[in-house]
């Protein structure tokens, strides 16, 4: 893919909360950089799939937790990033869902690149959201946190 030229893709994510507050996180490594770091569940809306079809989806095969955990409410967030050798740059929905149980089953759908690629997961609390370890994406992913349970109905 040609790195000069940021392509599109229709996304929705997850910041899935645990009953403490905490928030949902994967660990990735991206196949072709080889840089590490710690995203929400989601991707890419599938054609005739609607973004909370996909959140649910994504949320459901890359952690194994309920897709009715998501909830309908949502907010777009303008994404920019690198992934496996493509800059990516445009909207994604971004979804909060909840959980009664820390508990994370396991992926249960991931794609062979994603099988290589992830590298585990962590629920994060807000402290640990301003100053993780390894770099966070996107990186005001607390700020994203506060304005999507703001405007909750």
């Amino acid at each position: 893919m040609d790195q000069a030229v940021p392509k599109h893709r229709p996304a929705a994510r997850v910041l899935c909360l645990d009953q403490q507050g905490r928030v949902l996180l994967l660990l990735w490594r991206d196949p072709v950089e080889h840089t590490v770091f710690w995203e929400p569940p989601g991707g890419g809306i599938e054609p005739g799939e609607s973004a909370i079809m996909a959140a649910r989806r994504e949320l459901m095969e890359e952690t194994g937790l309920p897709p009715e955990s998501v909830q309908e409410h949502s907010i777009v967030v303008q994404r920019d990033f690198r992934w496996s050798g493509g800059h990516f740059n445009g909207p994604e929905t971004f979804f909060l869902g909840r959980v009664t149980d820390d508990r994370v089953p396991s992926a249960v759908g991931l794609t062979e690149e994603e099988y290589g690629a992830m590298m585990g997961f962590r629920w994060f609390t807000r402290e640990e959201l301003a100053a993780p370890r390894e770099p966070i994406e996107p990186p005001d992913l607390g700020e994203i946190l506060d304005k999507l349970c703001s405007q909750l109905p």
